[in-house]
């Protein structure tokens, strides 16, 4: 709770930053402005000769005005499996089987984040982003980030759109297993792309690569890319399913047992999340 707590401050703390974008609108202005909000929620839960379950969510809050777009976002996955014990006792000819199950959190990640853009010509524009993510299995305890830079609008019609954006970050990370090679806080360059495209009256297809490179440490890069298939059930409900791979070129590190005392090791540099999900539309 005390890290949501503080990732909501960074937030909160951060919102002057994001008001030098745009300032308060008239309430005239106020009155044209737009919302909409999208919910997902996956959810897997299995009983019986094994357990496990997962439950994953995302929502994310848009607002637009004539000239700017507000953008906020929180989402989290949570996967937990039970090993079963089973212990006999008696004889052979008589005995009594007990069962035992041992739950344990096997994925776990969350993230809350705020953007707003502000149009300053038919195809340019500035953003500013604050944002904090948790991914203890990747060995991220808490990770903030404070971006601020320019895009461009390739196209933005009702069935495709394209945009790419360029910015400066500063990053506070602390690990789970701190390194003392790795300094906890610093400069980077963060490039990415948002497509969109309608397949057909039902089906849309996404795409968003993140690149944030460490200034600090050139060997420091970390990408994430998520594509996404979106097939309308309704007029508010739709499935998605979405394939997103994280990478690490400097992953974290994670203390491992040797003898009676443990060495630190580097974890895996890709990780991958492949999820379906519910999405409803207000």
């Amino acid at each position: 709770m005390h890290a949501h707590g503080t990732a909501v401050g960074f937030l909160l703390l951060s919102a002057p930053f994001l008001a030098l974008l745009h300032p308060v609108p008239a309430a005239a202005q106020e009155s044209d402005g737009s919302w909409k909000n999208v919910a997902e929620l996956t959810m897997v839960h299995t009983a019986g000769n094994a357990t496990s379950s997962t439950l994953g969510f995302k929502n994310t809050f848009d607002y637009r005005w004539a000239a700017s777009a507000f953008q906020l976002s929180a989402g989290g996955v949570r996967a937990r499996a039970g090993t079963v014990t089973r212990t006999a006792t008696g004889t052979p000819d008589d005995f009594t089987v007990t069962k035992s199950t041992e739950t344990t959190t096997t994925a776990e990640n969350y993230f809350l984040r705020s953007r707003l853009d502000r149009t300053v010509s038919d195809a340019l524009f500035l953003f500013g982003s604050v944002g904090w993510d948790r991914n203890t299995f990747a060995g991220v305890d808490n990770r903030y980030t404070l971006v601020a830079g320019a895009g461009r609008t390739w196209f933005d019609e009702e069935a495709r759109r394209f945009k790419t954006d360029l910015g400066l970050t500063y990053t506070v990370q602390d690990d789970v297993v701190k390194n003392p090679d790795v300094a906890d806080s610093f400069m980077g360059l963060r490039a990415s792309y948002d497509y969109f495209r309608t397949l057909t009256e039902t089906t849309n297809y996404g795409s968003v690569l993140v690149a944030d490179q460490n200034l600090q440490d050139t060997e420091d890069i970390r990408v994430n890319w998520t594509n996404s298939l979106t097939v309308a059930i309704s007029a508010r409900l739709a499935l998605k399913t979405s394939y997103q791979i994280l990478f690490d070129n400097r992953p974290a590190l994670v203390s491992v047992p040797l003898g009676d005392g443990t060495v630190l090791t580097p974890l895996g540099k890709v990780d991958s999340v492949f999820s379906v999900a519910v999405v409803a539309n207000f």
